[in-house]
């Protein structure tokens, strides 16, 4: 058994030392991260995507939902304009910042160790997968992406394929891509009544496209838990020609599932 499994101050010390070590590295790396930022758009768009801020999620009280647009407000602004230039990378913590009572954060849902918890600043991880998302039709590189160990709700207002979300935990467990490319691009991200909208444009027409589906999904059981998996593949495509260039795996996924599955959706148990 771990420390951090014997009693809680060994686990938030491990907390804080895992920290304190992506402090030491994030500053030795400072000057390749993204940081500049522009009001204006580039030219020509990328990717654009939205998300619904209010769903049923489980059980949970819908007021949760209504403190996490809050957060999603303030942390989205922090990203809101920034431009990737060749070569440099972007970080979601090194934006963001540590998420504070003093910086406006309240209290919303957190996804953590197995369980759906509360803590300031929850419910950001919907601006990650957001980007991730929105990064994924692009020639950027994901150099750091982390999922969820678990999968707490039923699919109810779900558009994107199960495990193409990106969980982030301050501040080692980021999101993070490079401008492996000679185009630079910009990313926009804010708030409606309604949803949280983003989108990626560059300064230069992208040669091309790029389209991601979803392979192989199914619920089966397993030592009497039910688990879901999945494969996610990226097609690109030449822009101006239509034609087929590449594909690629870009995950796979396999998570308990925390919420009761049909019996008629579920393969054979393993």
């Amino acid at each position: 058994m771990r420390l951090s499994e014997i009693h809680p101050f060994f686990y938030y010390a491990r907390i804080e030392q895992k920290r304190f070590f992506r402090y030491l590295k994030n500053w030795r790396d400072r000057k390749k991260f993204a940081k500049q930022k522009a009001e204006s758009s580039f030219l020509f768009t990328c990717k654009k995507h939205q998300s619904l801020l209010r769903r049923r999620l489980g059980n949970s009280d819908p007021i949760l939902q209504e403190n996490k647009i809050v957060n999603l407000s303030i942390a989205a602004s922090r990203i809101d304009g920034i431009i990737i230039q060749p070569g440099e990378i972007f970080s979601f913590w090194e934006l963001v910042g540590r998420a504070t009572k003093r910086k406006g954060y309240i209290e919303g849902m957190q996804l953590s160790r197995g369980e759906v918890k509360t803590g300031i600043g929850g419910g950001i991880c919907q601006l990650a997968n957001l980007l991730y998302w929105m990064v994924l039709h692009t020639p950027m590189t994901v150099i750091e992406r982390h999922h969820h160990s678990f999968d707490p709700f039923p699919d109810e207002g779900r558009v994107l394929p199960f495990g193409s979300g990106a969980s982030v935990f301050y501040n080692y467990v980021d999101l993070q891509f490079k401008n492996t490319t000679e185009y630079a691009f910009q990313i926009r991200v804010w708030v409606t009544d309604r949803h949280l909208k983003g989108a990626i444009y560059s300064n230069e027409e992208v040669a091309h496209s790029y389209h991601i589906e979803e392979r192989d999904h199914q619920f089966y059981k397993k030592g009497g838990k039910t688990f879901r998996q999945n494969e996610i593949w990226r097609r690109i495509v030449n822009k101006r020609t239509g034609d087929f260039v590449h594909e690629e795996l870009v995950m796979k996924n396999n998570s308990e599932v925390k919420y009761e599955v049909f019996e008629r959706q579920l393969v054979n148990s393993k």
